[in-house]
This record gives C-alpha cells, sequence and structure tokens, in this order.
C-alpha cells in the first residue's frame, strides 16, 4: 500500500504564527508536526508517501523529510485549500490500489500495521478510524452498529454518540470518481464527511477504534497537549 499525507491549507486556527508559517512544521515538542503522521505511515510498513501541501511551503517537506526518513517521497501540489476531499483527488495519479491517507496536523501513538495492511484483503472499499472523545460536538461523530459506519455528523449540536472521526482513512481507488461527482459544502470545501457518508449508506464504511491518545494539532490547545504528551513519553 501507499501513504498520502495531507499537509495543506490555511492553518486558520493557528493564526497569526500560520501566516507565515505553514502549521506542519510547527514543533510537537522536539520535532515538527508532519513527522508524526509519517511515522504513522512507515511504522504501518508503508514506503512509498505521497505529500500533498501548498506551493509557498512543500519546498520545505523536501529538505526535511529525505533527511530524516527511509522511504520514497514523492509530493503534489494543492493550489488552494478546497478541503480533504479534494486533497485525496490529487492523489489518483499517485496510487493505483488501496491506500491510506493520514492528515498532517493528527498525532496518533498506535500502530496501524494490522489494519492497514489488511485491508485490501477486506470486503469493504473504505475505512475510518474512531476514538471516544469527553466533547464530540468540536469534531465529526460517528453513529455506528456491529462493524459499520451508520452516519457522520459534523460538529452535530447533540451527538448521538462519543466517536469523534479521527484523520486516518483507508480506500480503494474508487474514491476518486466519487470525489469527481462532490459538491462544495456551504464553506466552499469539498468535505470527506461527504464521501464516508456515500460507503456509509451503502454499507461499506468500516471502522476501528482506538485506544491510546490522538491529539488534533490544528489549534493552540492540541499543539500544547501533544507536546506534553510526547514530552512524558520521552521522559519516562
Amino acid at each position: 500500500m501507499k501513504g498520502v499525507v495531507l499537509a495543506g491549507g490555511s492553518g486558520t486556527r493557528l493564526r497569526p504564527v500560520t501566516r507565515v508559517v505553514n502549521k506542519h512544521v510547527i514543533p510537537i515538542y522536539d520535532r515538527p508536526m508532519i513527522y508524526y503522521p509519517v511515522e504513522t505511515l512507515i511504522n504501518a510498513g508503508i514506503d512509498e508517501v505521497l505529500v500533498i501541501s501548498n506551493a509557498g511551503h512543500i519546498g520545505k517537506y523536501i529538505q526535511l523529510l529525505e533527511h530524516d526518513f527511509e522511504a520514497d517521497f514523492s509530493y503534489k501540489v494543492q493550489s488552494q485549500a478546497k478541503g480533504i476531499a479534494h486533497g485525496v483527488s490529487l492523489a489518483k495519479e499517485f496510487v493505483d490500489e488501496s491506500f491510506a491517507v493520514v492528515l498532517g496536523d493528527n498525532i496518533l501513538f498506535d500502530d496501524f500495521s494490522n489494519e492497514i495492511q489488511s485491508f485490501p484483503d477486506t470486503d469493504s472499499s473504505a475505512k475510518i478510524f474512531l476514538k471516544s472523545v469527553n466533547s464530540p460536538a468540536a469534531y465529526g461523530v460517528a453513529s455506528v452498529t456491529d462493524d459499520r459506519v451508520i452516519e457522520i455528523k459534523e460538529k452535530p449540536d447533540s451527538p448521538e454518540s462519543n466517536l469523534a472521526v479521527i484523520g486516518l482513512y483507508l480506500y480503494t481507488t474508487d474514491v476518486f470518481d466519487r470525489i469527481s461527482t462532490l459538491e462544495p459544502s456551504e464553506r466552499g470545501e469539498y468535505e470527506i464527511s461527504d464521501i464516508n457518508n456515500q460507503y456509509a449508506s451503502e454499507n461499506e464504511l468500516e471502522y476501528d477504534t482506538i485506544e491510546s491518545e490522538w491529539f488534533d494539532a490544528g489549534t493552540p490547545e492540541g499543539v500544547h497537549q501533544a507536546s506534553a504528551s510526547v514530552r512524558e513519553r520521552q521522559t519516562r
């Protein structure tokens, strides 16, 4: 399998620093943020990784990643911040089979080797990962039954569960045809939740829950909490 890291966007939740710096190079304790999602893929046995970012910052990743990681990196420019699904669509020429997508601001510590490497042998076309959280209304929230997702609601006022959708997704190449039919949302973006809900409505969306810590490092509080957790892990 191949892996895709989405490291674009405008980083509005981390302004003013992201007016001049791409958020994915902001330190999480002692290393750039993007190192963590890259490690998620590499530790799962993926050695071909596509990094998608904007034109003004993609050169930083070439300098950073190829210095510290043993993997075959490719790079693609996302010219506008049009959403996660749009970012995924840019990987069409890179992948040729099932692939993993991880958001560049998601800090994960679980080993996903089994889940990722076994995905091509399942009968599903998509898989997401969920985490039980205390404040689900801040995230996309999944309703589930058995081994399938029923529906995902983005930042619902009254969440039907406490299962937040984290930024790690597994897809087959079928996803590109689906993205091509999407209409932008009210905020002008192509939403990955719309794609995942298509799969869910067809009983095609699997899920796994994660037990260890997960951080959305796209906010100042997320950066702080993730850095504190990494520091604690390194000093144990």
